[in-house]
């Protein structure tokens, strides 16, 4: 006679979801990312953000900006009310209380947390290190006031907002935008405008999702370079 077939093993009760087993470690690695005003001291960075987007954009052959460029034309008037720049920075562990850019009178810094299943593998870590060993800086947004005649109120122009690439499809970008905008409520200013290059269709759809219209009626009119000196010294 056949020995009995042994008894099936016992089915495990399913783990709910958004739930870890008990007795296991639970896994996550937050992100911690931070908003603040820039200072002189970041214009290594900015230059080094600056000419990545270049790269992105496909318009290396126009980046002429150097750092002592940078530093003769931003940070001489009071921020808001000419050229700012929020840096925007990222660590895997909760900035320090005792940070000195949380004592800037002109804007007290915004810190956001994102949850994420894996580790960020930057590397560029060394070179964009900021504060400290932890504190890597992983974008910025450049912007400056206009002014709307149909509105009667000044804006704001956003010239510049970028993350570098390890940092992308994160929120990081929406972040940096809504700093800006939450500035712009704060001051009763009118509206935030900003452009985007026609081939950046991941970027048009997430302004779109995000409530910003696009113009495609309107074209940018540029004057620079020599046709610039011509029209400047024209009497």
């Amino acid at each position: 006679m056949a020995a009995a077939a042994p008894p099936p093993a016992p089915t495990p009760t399913p783990t709910p979801p958004n739930t870890v087993p008990a007795g296991s470690t639970p896994i996550g690695h937050p992100l911690f990312s931070r908003v603040r005003l820039a200072t002189p001291s970041d214009v290594p960075h900015i230059h080094k953000l600056i000419h990545q987007m270049a790269v992105f954009e496909r318009l290396t052959h126009l980046f002429s900006a150097t750092e002592s460029a940078l530093s003769a034309n931003l940070f001489s008037d009071p921020p808001f009310r000419s050229f700012t720049i929020f840096i925007l920075e990222v660590s895997p562990k909760p900035f320090p209380e005792n940070s000195p850019h949380n004592a800037n009178p002109n804007y007290t810094p915004v810190v956001h947390i994102i949850h994420s299943d894996l580790p960020v593998e930057d590397p560029e870590r060394e070179i964009f290190k900021s504060e400290d060993e932890n504190i890597a800086v992983a974008g910025f947004v450049l912007f400056f006031p206009n002014f709307s005649s149909f509105l009667a109120k000044p804006g704001f122009y956003i010239e510049d907002i970028f993350v570098r690439e390890c940092y992308r499809r994160k929120g990081l970008g929406k972040i940096l935008l809504s700093a800006v905008a939450k500035q712009a409520v704060k001051m009763d200013y009118g509206r935030v405008e900003w452009v985007v290059l026609d081939w950046n269709t991941n970027a048009i759809q997430f302004y779109e999702e995000m409530g910003a219209q696009i113009l495609p009626e309107w074209r940018i009119c540029r004057l620079t370079g020599d046709a610039l000196q011509v029209y400047g010294n024209t009497n």
